[in-house]
C-alpha cells in the first residue's frame, strides 16, 4: 500500500489504543508522525510515521540513543535508504484490518484449561491457564471512538496448535462496545498468516529500526 492509500489518522489512532492498552501516555504529532514516551525496558521512546517523509530522514540523523527507535508504515527497503550504518532494521511487522464475516459461537474451553478475563472502561485483558496455573495464551484490546484494536496476542509455545489463540481473539472481539468499529492489530510474519486465515487483511508493512549502540552527535 502505497502513502496515497494509507490514512495517517489511522496509525496515530492505533497509536493512541495501543498507549491505552500498555498504560503508556498518549502519542503527540513529532517530526511529522508522532511520538509516545514508552520508557520500557527495552523502548525509551518511539516515533511513528505513516509513510517516507523528510521528517523521519532528520530525526535519523539527531537521535542517539539505542531505545529509540523509528516506525515506519512502509517496507524494510524504503526504510533502509534514509539510515545511516548505524541503524539496525527489525523484523518485519504488518497492520492488518479485519474484513471477514463475524461469527458468533460459545467459546469452548479445552479440557484442564481456565480462562479469566479483566476488563476496564477501555481495556480487556484474556488470560488462558493450563490446569497447573501456568499461563499458556493472553492477549489485550482497547477501543477508543474510531478504532478497537488487538494488542499483544500469544500463546506460549507447548500450548499452540489447540485454538486458544482463537479463543483469546474471539473473547477479545465479544468486549467491542461500537458496532462496525474497524478492529487493527499489528502482526509478525509468522502471524499474519494465521490471521488471514482468519479473515483479517494486510493494509501496510509496518517496519521498525533502532540504533545498534549510541553514538556520539556533534554539531558543526
Amino acid at each position: 500500500m502505497n502513502q496515497q492509500q494509507f490514512d495517517p489518522e489511522l496509525i496515530f489512532q492505533w497509536s493512541a489504543a495501543r498507549s491505552i492498552a500498555r498504560n503508556l501516555p498518549e502519542p503527540v504529532p513529532d517530526f511529522g508522525g508522532h511520538r509516545v514516551d514508552t520508557y520500557s525496558e527495552r523502548e525509551r521512546r518511539r516515533w511513528v510515521f505513516p509513510f517516507m517523509q523528510e521528517g523521519l530522514s532528520a530525526l535519523a540523523h539527531i537521535i542517539d540513543h539505542p531505545g529509540d527507535f523509528i516506525k515506519l508504515c512502509g517496507t524494510a527497503s524504503e526504510l533502509k535508504a534514509v539510515l545511516t550504518n548505524d541503524w539496525e532494521i527489525g523484523n518485519p511487522g504488518y497492520i492488518m484490518t479485519f474484513e471477514g464475516k463475524v461469527i458468533k459461537r460459545d467459546v469452548a474451553i479445552p479440557n484442564g484449561y481456565v480462562m479469566e478475563i479483566s476488563k476496564s472502561d477501555r481495556t480487556t485483558e484474556v488470560r488462558i491457564f493450563n490446569d497447573q496455573s501456568e499461563l499458556a495464551a493472553s492477549g489485550y484490546a482497547a477501543e477508543t471512538e474510531k478504532l478497537f484494536v488487538y494488542d499483544r496476542i500469544a500463546t506460549e509455545p507447548d500450548h499452540q496448535r489447540k485454538g486458544l489463540g482463537s479463543i483469546v481473539m474471539s473473547t477479545l472481539r465479544a468486549s467491542i462496545h461500537q458496532s462496525g468499529i474497524q478492529e487493527l492489530l499489528v502482526a509478525t510474519e509468522e502471524g499474519r498468516y494465521l490471521y488471514e486465515t482468519l479473515g483479517w487483511k494486510v493494509i501496510s508493512p509496518f517496519t521498525s529500526a533502532s540504533l545498534n549502540k549510541p553514538r556520539s552527535i556533534c554539531c558543526k
